[in-house]
């Protein structure tokens, strides 16, 4: 399905590009890392059967464009651009569900932190908040080697490097608008795997929040996070069909396996999950 409407939202420090499918709830597909809204094309028309689904360009990634030159990206921003986005399509008023996934996931958490009242349910997608993790440091060591690796010896040396947080495979090709990687190892890697969210105020939200992650990346270094703070919120993860891309990949299991969580969380409880026990 093609979008009903797409445009362009000005915002401090750049202008976010959108596109709008379908009639009924409002939905909010975040993508992460270098993906532009191409990478839900076929995810949101199976989802625009029953939904108003939202995808958009993250600042500096392909039609977003900066009103500067490019700088180190902020989670905190991105969720501002986020909510802006929201009451543009949405008004003042109308609650919404939100997917994010990987980067997006985190910029999902600090919407919800920052806006709960605007938030039916927050579905985060292995999120990479790679420092709640016990052996963090290796890990930061990792990705520091990743963005000096990428300047000194260019792009494709760092991306072998970087298929470490994905059980050592290289990432799928992904549908984009525009290759946005050199933005992404340039001012993306490096201030979004630092980033934590105010536990704190997570906990407090924390009935919006569901944790998710992929049936097939399991085992892969990027589900981690979700299990440990799944955990410390007493919840378990919920697992959607294939890895950390699944949604491009498998778009219509995907999209049932998204609406029966909106659906019927918080009741999820009555559900097999993942136990977050092993591993970690």
């Amino acid at each position: 399905m093609d979008p009903s409407n797409s445009g362009t939202l000005a915002v401090p420090g750049a202008e976010i590009y959108f596109e709008v499918r379908g009639r009924g709830p409002l939905l909010l597909l975040i993508g992460g890392g270098n993906s532009d809204a191409a990478v839900f094309k076929r995810l949101a028309a199976a989802l625009a059967a029953g939904h108003r689904v939202v995808t958009y360009d993250p600042r500096g990634n392909s039609r977003s464009a900066l009103d500067g030159p490019p700088v180190d990206q902020k989670v905190e921003e991105h969720a501002d651009d986020a909510y802006r986005l929201v009451r543009h399509l949405g008004g003042p008023t109308e609650p919404v569900h939100v997917f994010g996934s990987c980067s997006g996931g985190l910029i999902a958490l600090e919407l919800t932190i920052r806006h709960p009242g605007r938030i039916r349910l927050a579905v985060a997608h292995e999120p990479p908040v790679l420092s709640i993790l016990p052996d963090a440091g290796h890990h930061m060591a990792l990705l520091d080697d990743i963005c000096r690796t990428y300047l000194r010896e260019g792009m494709a040396p760092a991306l072998v490097k970087l298929e470490a947080l994905h059980g050592g495979r290289p990432a799928p090709a992904l549908p984009e608008e525009h290759n946005n990687t050199d933005f992404f190892l340039r001012h993306f890697v490096r201030p979004f795997t630092r980033f934590v969210p105010d536990l704190t105020a997570l906990g407090e939200v924390s009935d919006k929040v569901v944790w998710a992650g992929g049936h097939a990346s399991r085992g892969d270094l990027v589900h981690r996070p979700a299990l440990v703070l799944a955990e410390r919120h007493g919840r378990s993860v919920e697992l959607f069909p294939g890895g950390h891309v699944g949604y491009a990949r498998y778009p219509a299991d995907f999209a049932e396996r998204l609406v029966e969580v909106l659906t019927t969380a918080p009741g999820v409880a009555d559900r097999p999950r993942e136990t977050t026990g092993g591993g970690l």
